[in-house]
């Protein structure tokens, strides 16, 4: 989906901003608060994030620090079991946890089209 795309770009920008001055006379602090503000637009929505070992995260945006790592609040643990033939998920409830961005594969942002729309607008 674009809005994701957009989502995974903008948390990449201000990750990626980490030398940057916001206050600073270049143009670099336009590009810097544009990003932010599409990070915030994704604060308290509900995030799936990806990680390489196969497991996925469903949880509550809730920051992302300069080095690209995501806290989500209220997170479950999603893995699949291989015990069977049958592609079964179990499931257990962390809380709050970090991410690190050398772990992340895929962040997906749940939200209604007209919502989409207007991140894409930004």
């Amino acid at each position: 989906m674009n809005m994701e795309r957009e989502a995974a770009e903008s948390l990449i920008q201000v990750a990626g901003s980490e030398g940057s001055n916001p206050n600073s006379p270049d143009g670099s602090d336009l590009a810097f608060s544009e990003a932010v503000t599409r990070v915030k637009k994704l604060i308290f929505r509900r995030m799936l994030v990806g990680i390489k070992d196969g497991r996925f995260f469903l949880g509550t945006f809730h920051c992302i620090d300069k080095q690209g790592n995501i806290i989500l609040q209220d997170s479950v643990e999603y893995r699949s079991t291989r015990r069977s033939s049958t592609s079964q998920t179990e499931q257990r409830c962390l809380g709050l946890i970090l991410i690190p961005r050398s772990c992340r594969i895929s962040c997906h942002v749940g939200c209604s089209v007209e919502e989409q729309l207007s991140l894409l607008s930004v």
